[in-house]
């Protein structure tokens, strides 16, 4: 007899982006600007009130949440990141180990581990050949078991988007009993206007479930807040399965004031999606193979060299984020940061 449930040794670990002291680090997206003053100072007020332990029901941000993208209250959860929720998608839809997720892969690296810790079945789609979501081969991987599917898009790691005529044709043939979570992390860095915007089709689709988070632009990655739009009865059993206390004090407090200074925050998008062009272009002008992307990342389809790549840009003081043996995500970060990066890149390559 063991204390410790024996699937757990084969569950795939999270695997962060190394911090190298002299290092450029490229390998968790993170966003090179802090946070806004405005911020900072609520940051630091709510820092005050330490001793206290958070609202539970995250009442003010729910309510600023609500205001700001034009929906009811209840129709919204909050977690600490949307990798928590995640994982409470699964632990609230998920009761049998014959109950199925179905995700496309390669995709959010989280999604196999929220999915194994929730005892449910993975059922994998692997993605196609522009390192897409395959929505028709998703659509026939549901089956009477499945439970939840995962949509990411921008995809995480490879930057391509989700059309909104692919997820209303994903939607279309998922039954109506089957949970459909849009992943939509890096939404705003997204440019392309046939790519899809959850938002614009809760209200016709019960089942769909919208994530997003203040981690990327919002510049907000250490105080971990993310937060989920679907319909009431989602909402409230995210709300059941949710950690309490799980959304600190000054957590609610940085995204209330992100929410207030939205202007300020996002402006800094601009620049990020004018590198990566650059990044991209520079990058297929030296022979690699990169999608194009809709995030603040790049995707380099390097198979079996993904690790020596890795190993090379460390070599040269770039730390990047290798999947073996599929590729490597780079964030697109400042031109200097950039231009390090790309002289390691060509350096490979040449």
């Amino acid at each position: 007899m063991t204390l410790i449930r024996p699937d757990l040794d084969t569950l795939p670990a999270y695997v962060p982006g190394k911090t190298i002291p002299g290092a450029i680090k490229l390998a968790s997206n993170e966003v090179a600007l802090p946070p806004t003053p405005k911020v900072l100072a609520a940051m630091a007020e709510a820092a005050a009130t330490g001793n206290r332990y958070p609202d539970l029901a995250v009442t003010g941000l729910t309510a600023r949440l609500a205001e700001a993208r034009g929906v009811a209250p209840e129709r919204i959860a909050v977690g600490c990141g949307s990798v928590s929720l995640c994982q409470q998608l699964v632990q609230a839809t998920c009761r049998e180990p014959t109950d199925e997720v179905v995700f496309a892969w390669r995709s959010f690296e989280a999604y196999p581990i929220v999915s194994q810790i929730g005892g449910a079945t993975i059922r994998t789609v692997p993605i196609d050949a522009e390192f897409r979501h395959d929505v028709d081969a998703m659509a026939a991987a549901v089956g009477p078991n499945t439970r939840l599917v995962f949509v990411c898009s921008p995809n995480n790691p490879t930057g391509t988007v989700v059309t909104r005529a692919e997820l209303e044709r994903l939607l279309a043939a998922v039954p109506s009993d089957v949970l459909v979570a849009l992943d939509e992390a890096y939404h705003e860095y997204v440019t392309d206007p046939d790519a899809v915007d959850g938002m614009a089709l809760i209200d016709e689709h019960p089942n769909l479930v919208v994530l997003r988070t203040f981690s990327k632009a919002y510049r907000l990655a250490a105080v971990r807040v993310g937060y989920a739009i679907g319909s009431p009865e989602v909402a409230t059993a995210l709300r059941k399965v949710c950690s309490p206390f799980s959304v600190s004090t000054i957590a609610q407090a940085a995204a209330i004031a992100a929410l207030d200074d939205e202007e300020a925050l996002l402006s800094g998008c601009a620049s990020v999606i004018e590198e990566r062009v650059r990044v991209r272009d520079a990058l297929v002008d030296a022979g690699f193979t990169v999608p194009p992307t809709q995030s603040n990342f790049v995707w380099l389809a390097l198979g079996e060299r993904t690790a020596p790549f890795a190993a090379h840009c460390l070599d040269h003081k770039v730390v990047v984020r290798p999947f073996h043996p599929d590729g490597v995500r780079v964030t697109v970060s400042t031109p200097e940061e950039n231009d390090a990066f790309l002289a390691a890149a060509r350096a490979f390559a040449g």
